[in-house]
Order: C-alpha cells, then sequence, then structure tokens
C-alpha cells in the first residue's frame, strides 16, 4: 500500500514539473520563441530565475507569487498549469494502470493543458502543436495503443471533416465564421489518438459546454450575442472527458435517448 502511494507522489510530482515545462510552452509558442532557450526568466524584469526559486509549485508559495528580483507579480496560472498536469496523469494512470497506453495519454492530456491555455490567451491553436501531435497519435496508435493505425486515420478524417464542413456551411448558414482551422486540425489530432468514437464524444461533449457557457456570459452580460469565444478548450475537456469516462457517458446518454422514445 505504501509503495503503491509513493509510485502516485512520485507520478504527480514528475507531472509538476513537466507541468513546469508546459508553462514556458505556453508562453512562448504563440509568439514562435524557443521552448528550450533562453531558460526561464521573469516576465517583468527579465531575469534569469534560479533552480531554487523555479522549483514547480513550492516556489510560487514560498516567494509569495512575487519575482525575488523586482517584486513583479507571478501569474496564478503557473501552480495551476503543474497541478492541472499532476492531476491529469493521476488521473490517467488510475484508469488505464500502469502501461504503456497510460504514457501515450499522459502525453496527449499534457498537449491539450498547452492548447487549451494558448487557445484562451490568444485565440489560437498553434499548428506546432496539432500537426505533430497528429503524427504523434497515429504512430502511437500503430504500435502501442488498442486503436490501431487503421482507427487512428479514421479518427482523423473524422475529426477533420467533421469540423471542416461546418466551417465551410457557417457562412452560408450563419452569415460568418463557425470554425477556425486549428479547431479542425485539434479534432483530428485527438481522433488521431482516440478514434472516431471519441471523436463524436468529444465534439458532443464540447459543444453542449460551449453552448451553456456561451449563454450564461450572455445572461451575466459577460459576452455579446455573435461574440466570438475560444473552442479549444471545449474541445480539450471534452477529449479528456471522453477518454476517461467514455463508457459512463455513453451509458448516460443511450438511457436518455430510449426514455425518449
Amino acid at each position: 500500500m505504501m509503495e503503491e502511494l509513493g509510485s502516485y507522489i512520485l507520478l504527480f510530482v514528475a507531472g509538476l514539473v513537466i507541468g513546469s515545462f508546459l508553462n514556458v510552452c505556453i508562453l512562448r509558442l504563440p509568439h514562435g520563441q524557443s521552448v528550450i532557450r533562453p531558460g526561464s526568466n521573469c516576465p517583468h524584469c527579465k531575469t534569469s530565475i534560479r533552480w531554487f526559486d523555479n522549483v514547480p509549485l513550492l516556489s510560487f508559495f514560498w516567494l509569495r507569487a512575487r519575482c525575488r528580483r523586482c517584486g513583479g507579480k507571478i501569474s496564478w496560472r503557473y501552480p495551476l498549469v503543474e497541478c492541472l498536469n499532476g492531476a491529469g496523469y493521476l488521473g490517467i494512470v488510475y484508469t488505464f494502470g500502469w502501461n504503456r497506453s497510460a504514457l501515450v495519454y499522459a502525453l496527449l492530456v499534457s498537449l491539450l493543458l498547452v492548447v487549451m491555455m494558448i487557445d484562451v490567451d490568444h485565440l489560437v491553436i498553434p499548428d506546432v502543436i496539432s500537426l505533430p501531435g497528429m503524427v504523434i497519435g497515429f504512430f502511437a496508435s500503430a504500435f502501442i495503443l488498442p486503436l490501431g493505425w487503421a482507427g487512428s486515420l479514421l479518427g482523423i478524417a473524422l475529426g477533420g471533416g467533421i469540423l471542416w464542413v461546418l466551417a465551410a456551411v457557417s457562412p452560408y448558414l450563419f452569415g460568418k465564421e463557425g470554425m477556425g482551422g486549428g479547431d479542425i486540425k485539434l479534432l483530428a489530432m485527438i481522433g488521431a489518438f482516440l478514434g472516431w468514437q471519441h471523436v463524436c464524444m468529444t465534439l458532443f461533449l464540447a459543444s453542449c459546454a460551449g453552448t451553456a457557457v456561451g449563454i450564461a456570459l450572455m445572461a451575466f452580460r459577460d459576452m455579446e450575442r455573435g461574440q466570438y469565444i475560444p473552442f479549444g478548450p471545449f474541445l480539450a475537456l471534452g477529449a479528456v472527458a471522453s477518454l476517461v469516462f467514455y463508457q459512463e457517458l455513453f451509458g448516460m446518454y443511450e438511457s436518455i435517448v430510449l426514455s425518449l422514445i
């Protein structure tokens, strides 16, 4: 029991460490900057951050969310991303066990977390994530995941195809673009890892959540009718929910449909 607990603690710590690197990706990728060099620095005074001030999660509280040199405020987003990544790894291993498939799904969680935060900040999903992710998902499905290469190809085709069709017809139906190219590539990447069933579930969950959030924002007058909200975060959250809870969600959907017949 203690050994198992220790393994989960180490897994969470690994998630925090990788989450710290994800913060660098979230900050730099939208600007086309290297995620390797230079090292981490304060966004206010540009001073390089020493290793003892760059310990995931702990440094944020130790420094009281302030830069040691200039006193500039450190965003709460940094520890949030670290904790979300660590919690995501725990959820994946708890669901799928300690195996190679769980390692691939953990990578997918990290990719989706980066996409979600970048889309919230910049309303863009970088191709440097979705396109290589699509390739990684295909080869992982071919050699590691139970999905197989054929299922991955079908997931890519359906994921990209559905949103491409929606993007093509939206100007004629609604008088404006309804879907960005980044969303199309993101759902195709999700399909590469998870297959067509999860593509359908992801899109269904993302559409429901996006609609609910949009209505709530308009009700509280935080958003005007016709204003865009990023769809990438809803696709990312929908994909994770589908990955972990697909059977339960599909069972609920089936029960609702049968009750209405």
